[in-house]
């Protein structure tokens, strides 16, 4: 989400970088206590389309017109109520800091005005040669630093969270020289779409993901979005007098014609498989499909699902559910 304006400065872009990168470049690892592909992902990158439209570095779909940062994300509210720590990028000194805005999801009932704040909780750190970094979004109260204070790699900043302009919990890193926003995946600013760029700021570059699963699950009856969104939607175990028993799967990175495929198979060796299809381009969404129960009652013993995503035919993420039967 966008929150790259500088705490009580007005960012200016001028556009490509005058100058070639210079020597003291920093050196970048995730600023995020996670896992990418299992515990976190990244929903939107740096957007490298300089008209109206947008694109990621890979001239994918997963940025919007005028992002200036990465988007570390997480799968659940739930995640972040436990708490993820933020670690600087790279090493450097802190020159701005705030915190005390509450986490509340744009787009909901209620949600407070955010402008001239759309970072959120938040901190700028300064790595020298004109490079600074700035983490948005971070959750009220976790902010453990102050300006003037030295940081590495492992100091915890803060937590992510969802304060300011943001849709989902997840944690907005910019990148700057001198004031302009560099991708890092791709700081020449190069427009290349047949493979990543060779030069990037990471020490190891985080691999590109197209889109892809991020959690799926068993419900009696079809779960609304938000009881997804908040990771409440996959107990372990469901009474076996359920109307009802559903899988579903929540994704990012959707395009027009992509597939949700979603199946799984009872103790009794019944088994359910359905194909639904993604009629347009959607950063987030789920699915589900289910079954009424049967007379009698869902037999009792585990249910196995699994939730693939298909583009173009062919499976580029998959991931499994289970779910238990009680016999009351």
């Amino acid at each position: 989400m966008p929150g790259t304006a500088h705490f009580g400065l007005a960012l200016i872009l001028t556009g490509s970088l005058a100058s070639p990168l210079a020597a003291r470049e920093p050196v970048l690892n995730p600023p995020l206590d996670c896992t990418l592909g299992k515990t976190c992902f990244i929903q939107q990158y740096t957007d490298t389309d300089p008209g109206p439209g947008s694109a990621d570095y890979m001239c994918g779909p997963l940025s919007y017109d005028g992002h200036k940062g990465t988007d570390f994300a997480l799968p659940s509210i739930a995640a972040m109520r436990a708490g993820v720590d933020v670690y600087p990028a790279a090493p450097g000194t802190v020159t701005g800091v705030r915190d005390g805005m509450e986490d509340v999801l744009q787009g909901q009932s209620g949600a407070p005005d955010v402008s001239d704040r759309e970072c959120g909780n938040g901190v700028v750190i300064d790595h020298g040669g004109g490079w600074e970094t700035q983490y948005c979004h971070m959750k009220r109260g976790s902010v453990r630093v102050r300006r003037g204070n030295k940081v590495n790699n492992a100091t915890v900043i803060g937590q992510a969270g969802f304060s300011g302009l943001a849709a989902f919990p997840h944690l907005h890193l910019s990148v700057r020289k001198d004031g302009t926003v560099v991708d890092p995946f791709n700081p020449e600013g190069l427009a290349k779409c047949d493979g990543a760029p060779a030069d990037t700021l990471w020490q190891t570059p985080p691999a590109y993901r197209p889109g892809g699963l991020i959690a799926a699950g068993f419900f009696p009856g079809v779960p609304d979005y938000e009881t997804v969104r908040a990771g409440a939607a996959a107990p372990p175990t469901i009474a076996g007098d359920a109307g009802a028993l559903v899988i579903w799967g929540f994704a990012f990175g959707g395009r027009a014609g992509d597939q949700l495929s979603l199946e799984f198979a009872g103790p009794d060796g019944s088994v359910l498989s359905e194909t639904v299809d993604l009629d347009r381009n959607q950063a987030q969404f789920y699915r589900a499909v289910g079954r009424r129960a049967p007379d009698g009652g869902w037999p009792a013993g585990e249910y196995l699902g699994l939730v693939r995503m298909l583009r173009d035919g062919v499976e580029i993420d998959s991931r499994a559910a289970d779910v238990r039967i009680s016999e009351d």
